[in-house]
């Protein structure tokens, strides 16, 4: 993409609205360095330096688009006191109110916790993670509450981001609702999908699956080449009806297919990669943020791709900003 394009681009997510729906998380990094193994069993002992909190799942999402500069509304669910980790839900509310994003649409709910994923780190490697959570299927006023933040806000957004964490958030019954009303309103609708529910993102504008993804939701056991891609990609966009399919390949790129269109397969930006934490989520969001902003799918993509370059080469779940976006595009293109 032209940089001149680029620039007009980003300098337009600023006034863009976005909504992002999906399974929100509380990631915990614990960061420290191992000198020895530990006597009483061999696994390494870890002396704590730092530790910090980032908004997960779909608040990472949240958290790219708004690092954008867009204005993005978080419509989740998060644990009441009765149920609250270590005072998680605070913890996770204000990091994502220091991050400009919306919180005043997430639901509350007396029945689970705010799920916690703790990382422990040491030498800029992930030692063991450990999850906190408790997986239930959601209940009648836990689905009213989501849907009726849901109608409230729909009205006023350019976008909608379904970020499925398979935690329940996105369920069929929701897919069903929103994608309808999304179309109708002639908004793009995007998808970072789980095996869950895959075959019901029907006609949405995007599905932004990683490889392995893409290859259990077509039923795929191995992909040896470009052709085997492509056939995967048309497999795809038939069985979802879906305008558009981005395939994230990690070293390897993206694959773009487009309906009645050929395939596009993207090269990788990233010079060096320390983390693929929430890669996808920066995938997704600038795509949707892009497509939002008036741009096709080709230059989205491309948009997206420098971004992911970009998020790949920091430690942690970590998030790029419009400066920083426009910087890459300049060195790619300049």
């Amino acid at each position: 993409m032209p940089f001149a394009n680029a620039r007009a681009l980003i300098d337009r997510f600023k006034r863009m609205k976005t909504l992002v729906i999906g399974d929100v998380m509380l990631d915990h990094f614990i960061w420290g360095a191992v000198s020895r193994i530990s006597p009483e069993a061999p696994v390494p002992v870890v002396q704590v330096t730092r530790e910090n909190d980032m908004p997960g799942g779909a608040g990472n999402v949240a958290v790219n688009m708004a690092a954008l500069g867009a204005e993005v509304y978080l419509v989740a669910l998060v644990g009441g006191e009765e149920k609250d980790n270590e005072n998680a839900t605070a913890r996770l509310i204000a990091r994502l109110a220091q991050a400009h994003v919306r919180t005043d649409c997430l639901v509350r709910t007396r029945e689970r916790p705010t799920i916690v994923k703790t990382r422990i780190i040491a030498q800029h490697q992930q030692v063991v993670r450990f999850d906190r959570e408790e997986k239930a299927l959601l209940s009648t006023e836990e689905q009213g509450g989501l849907l009726e933040q849901i109608e409230r806000i729909l009205p006023s957004v350019d976008a909608i981001v379904l970020s499925n964490y398979a935690k329940g958030v996105v369920s069929r019954s929701l897919i069903r609702k929103l994608i309808p009303l999304a179309r109708r309103r002639g908004i793009p609708i995007t998808v970072d999908p789980k095996m869950e529910n895959f075959s019901h993102y029907q006609q949405v504008t995007c599905v932004t699956p990683n490889l392995q993804e893409a290859m259990q939701g077509a039923g795929m056991h191995s992909v040896r080449n470009v052709e085997d891609i492509e056939r995967l990609g048309q497999k795809i966009l038939k069985k979802l009806k879906a305008d558009s399919l981005l395939i994230t390949r990690g070293e390897a790129g993206m694959s773009l297919f487009e309906k009645n269109r050929a395939p596009v397969h993207i090269p990788t930006k990233a010079r060096e990669v320390f983390d693929v934490t929430g890669a996808g989520d920066t995938v997704i969001s600038t795509l949707t943020l892009a497509l939002a902003a008036g741009s096709n799918l080709r230059h989205a993509a491309e948009l997206a791709n420098e971004a992911a370059g970009i998020v790949v080469g920091k430690l942690g779940t970590a998030s790029v900003s419009g400066t920083e976006l426009l910087k890459a595009v300049n060195n790619h293109h300049g």
